[in-house]
C-alpha cells in the first residue's frame, strides 16, 4: 500500500509538471505574438512617418505613435502564435498604442492520473506596447531668399531704358518658372539625446525604425 502512494503521488507530480509545461507553452506563445504585433506595427509606422516628411504630408501624429491600422500587426501575432503552436486573438488598443493576445495551445496536457487533462488546453494572455521614442526637434533656419542684401542689390529705382525687361525675351521663349519649394527638413530629439535630421531632397542616413519606436510587454 505504501508503495501504491508513493506511485500515485509520483504520477501526480508529473501530471502537475505537465500542467506548468504546457501552461509556460502558452505564455511563451502569447509573449511572442504580442511582441510580432508590436514590430510589425513598428515598423510600419517608421515607414508610414519617413514617406510623410518626404511627400510633405502631415506625420505628427504618425511620430506620436498613431495613425496606421492593426490589422495586419494582429495578423503578424496569430503567424507568430501558430509557429508556437498556438492559436491567438488579438486586439489592437488605443493610444499607447498596444496589441493585446490570448493565445491557446493546440496541444493538451496529454493523460494523467488527474481525470480530464487528456482534453485540456492552456491559455495565456500578454500586451505589446508601442512608444515613440522621438519628439519634433528645432524648426530648421529658414533658406534665404535669392538676391539678398549685398552689392547689386535692387535699391527700388528704375533700370535703365536699355536694361528694362520687355513683355517677349530674345527668341521669344517664356521666361521658365522656378519648380515649387520641396517639403520642409524635419529635426527630431529622440532618446539618449539622439537628434536626427529628414531632408526629403537627401533621404540618407535615416533613423531606423527602432529608433523612432520601442516595443514592450506591458505587465
Amino acid at each position: 500500500m505504501a508503495v501504491a502512494g508513493l506511485l500515485l503521488l509520483a504520477f501526480a507530480f508529473f501530471a502537475v509538471g505537465q500542467a506548468a509545461a504546457t501552461r509556460n507553452s502558452a505564455q511563451t506563445a502569447a509573449d511572442a505574438a504580442a511582441l510580432a504585433a508590436g514590430q510589425k506595427y513598428r515598423d510600419q509606422l517608421s515607414t508610414e512617418l519617413l514617406d510623410a516628411i518626404r511627400t510633405g504630408a502631415p506625420w505628427r501624429d504618425l511620430l506620436g505613435g498613431r495613425g496606421v491600422p492593426g490589422a495586419e500587426a494582429c495578423a503578424n501575432a496569430q503567424w507568430f502564435a501558430g509557429r508556437n503552436d498556438a492559436d491567438a486573438t488579438c486586439t489592437a488598443g488605443s493610444y499607447p498604442t498596444s496589441f493585446a493576445v490570448e493565445a491557446g495551445t493546440r496541444k493538451t496536457v496529454g493523460r494523467s492520473v488527474i481525470p480530464g487533462t487528456e482534453n485540456t488546453h492552456a491559455s495565456a494572455r500578454a500586451r505589446a506596447v508601442v512608444e515613440p521614442r522621438c519628439t519634433p526637434g528645432p524648426e530648421p533656419e529658414p533658406t534665404p531668399a535669392p538676391g539678398g542684401d549685398g552689392p547689386g542689390q535692387d535699391d527700388g529705382s528704375d533700370p535703365p531704358a536699355d536694361d528694362r525687361p520687355t513683355d517677349d525675351p530674345p527668341g521669344g521663349d517664356a521666361p521658365a518658372n522656378d519648380p515649387p519649394p520641396g517639403p520642409p527638413t524635419v529635426n527630431l530629439t529622440c532618446e539618449d539625446g539622439k537628434e536626427w535630421t529628414v531632408d526629403p531632397a537627401d533621404p540618407r542616413d535615416l533613423p531606423e525604425a527602432a529608433d523612432l519606436f520601442s516595443v514592450r510587454l506591458a505587465e
